[in-house]
């Protein structure tokens, strides 16, 4: 059995933008030579996601209207006013609302690999979603398997 970690970086434009990481993730496992096993992303920020959905633009931004319902930018949060107040390693973002999309989406997704193939469905893609952009961020891939 193996364990193989990669670090993967990427370039976000917009404030929530959903990037398609699915051949990425596949290109690893192929080069890794894994058949069979799991294989683990996950972002390290805590105001980006993974996921996995439908990579259909018309859907896409449903999600993206979806989200801006559930926590929108205009609405008061106590992170911003703390940022705001007290000395903290802030980057200078008001994104309290964008903590709170993470919590809902999550940070990690886990896969099966079978045949040297992620198991995931003919429709389904696996996203890095960007809550809080545009910056430079990373993700990891971990992978588990023979």
């Amino acid at each position: 059995m193996q364990i193989l970690k990669q670090k993967l970086e990427i370039q976000t434009s917009q404030q929530i933008e959903f990037i398609d990481i699915t051949k990425d993730v596949q290109s690893f496992i192929d080069k890794a030579g894994v058949a069979n096993g799991q294989v683990t992303i996950f972002s390290p920020h805590s105001t980006a996601s993974i996921a996995i959905n439908h990579n259909e633009p018309m859907l896409i931004k449903d999600f993206v209207h979806l989200l801006y319902k559930l926590a929108p930018i205009d609405e008061r949060y106590n992170h911003d006013m703390f940022e705001l107040t007290k000395k903290s390693d802030s980057d200078g973002r008001s994104n309290g609302h964008s903590h709170c999309k993470n919590l809902i989406l999550g940070s990690n997704q886990n896969f099966l690999i079978e045949k040297g193939k992620i198991l995931i469905g003919k429709r389904q893609s696996i996203f890095f979603v960007e809550l809080d952009g545009a910056r430079k961020r990373d993700y990891y891939v971990q992978i588990i398997g023979e």
